[in-house]
């Protein structure tokens, strides 16, 4: 019998418990997944507290890494045996095993571990559409990060640089600087509203960034705006601190004629055929060396739980995975 993490009603890390599920004979287009792997990302978090709403009872999970056991009709891109990952829904990766849309699984090249896999494909993707398809990148492009020393940022800066960007990172805590400047950043600045602004016009002459990516929210969202220049483009596409305040269309007028937008995954990966390509760009960027999966914590699958903690607390410095 496989063991999953489930949670029936919002709350602390506490609230999520393994529960056994009988093993499942795979449907038309799915397979039975043997997991040893599963990426934590700060959606679950979102989740399980009930800031982001899923029907309860619930799994958790949309990332994770492991070897397909069994395959139903239909299947014909995975065979038993293969290894593979995936990075979308449905929720539920937070198990030792599980059945999956054979169409979401993406082949593991030799190379590349479960762990590092689990660890680097949600987020790749996730950086993957932010620095090519929300904002084209490239020589030339002043960008503001905030999150540079997390587990996204630190996929998102050395990117970013080998596009060709000027990159201004943005960390919480001073410990956390020589960290982000390690990982390309040009310049890096330690998160004070107050100042904010007035530091990234220091740094670029007066000319400010053309886009900004804020994971923040609500604490960070209205001094991150302010670092634009005329016509610059505000990402907001997470909201770690609470969700920002509505903003006023007269405001994006009045700093400049910004823009503003709210991205999302799932928008991102819709058709398999899309899925298939970024994941495909992540794993080639991950061979050339151009990102690099960072694993920060470990923990057992029942452990689940501490996991969330560290995640929230904001002890982590980079990726967490689960063994099942």
């Amino acid at each position: 019998m496989a063991i999953a993490m489930r949670f029936s009603e919002p709350g602390a890390p506490e609230v999520l418990q393994p529960v056994q599920v009988e093993d499942a004979a795979p449907g038309p287009g799915e397979v039975w997944l043997e997991q040893q792997a599963v990426g934590v990302n700060y959606l679950d978090v979102t989740q399980r507290n009930g800031a982001v709403r899923v029907p309860l009872p619930s799994g958790l999970g949309l990332e994770g890494a492991g070897l397909v056991a069994a395959v139903g009709s239909g299947v014909y891109n995975v065979r038993p045996g293969d290894r593979v990952a995936y990075a979308t829904g449905p929720l539920g990766g937070y198990a030792s095993a599980r059945l999956y849309p054979a169409e979401r699984l993406v082949k593991l090249p030799a190379q590349l571990s479960f762990e590092d896999a689990a660890a680097v494909l949600f987020k790749g993707i996730t950086a993957q559409y932010l620095l090519k398809s929300t904002f084209a990148v490239g020589p030339g492009s002043t960008v503001l990060m905030y999150g540079v020393a997390g587990g996204l940022g630190e996929l998102m800066a050395p990117w970013a640089r080998h596009l060709g960007a000027f990159v201004i990172g943005v960390v919480s805590r001073q410990a956390s600087v020589e960290k982000a400047r390690a990982l390309g950043c040009n310049e890096v600045l330690v998160f004070d509203p107050a100042t904010l602004a007035a530091e990234v016009a220091r740094i670029t002459d007066g000319r400010k960034v053309d886009v900004v990516y804020d994971p923040i929210g609500r604490i960070s969202f209205e001094a991150l705006l302010d670092s634009l220049r005329p016509r610059g483009l505000m990402v907001s596409f997470g909201a770690s601190s609470g969700a920002p305040a509505a903003v006023e269309m007269g405001t994006l007028n009045s700093k400049g004629s910004l823009f503003l937008t709210r991205p999302s995954i799932v928008a991102h990966t819709a058709s398999a055929a899309e899925y298939q390509e970024r994941a495909a760009d992540v794993l080639a960027a991950v061979a050339d060396g151009i990102i690099t999966p960072r694993i920060w914590g470990s923990y057992g699958l029942e452990d689940a739980a501490q996991a969330h903690a560290d995640l929230e607390s904001g002890k982590s410095s980079g990726a967490i995975v689960l063994r099942p």
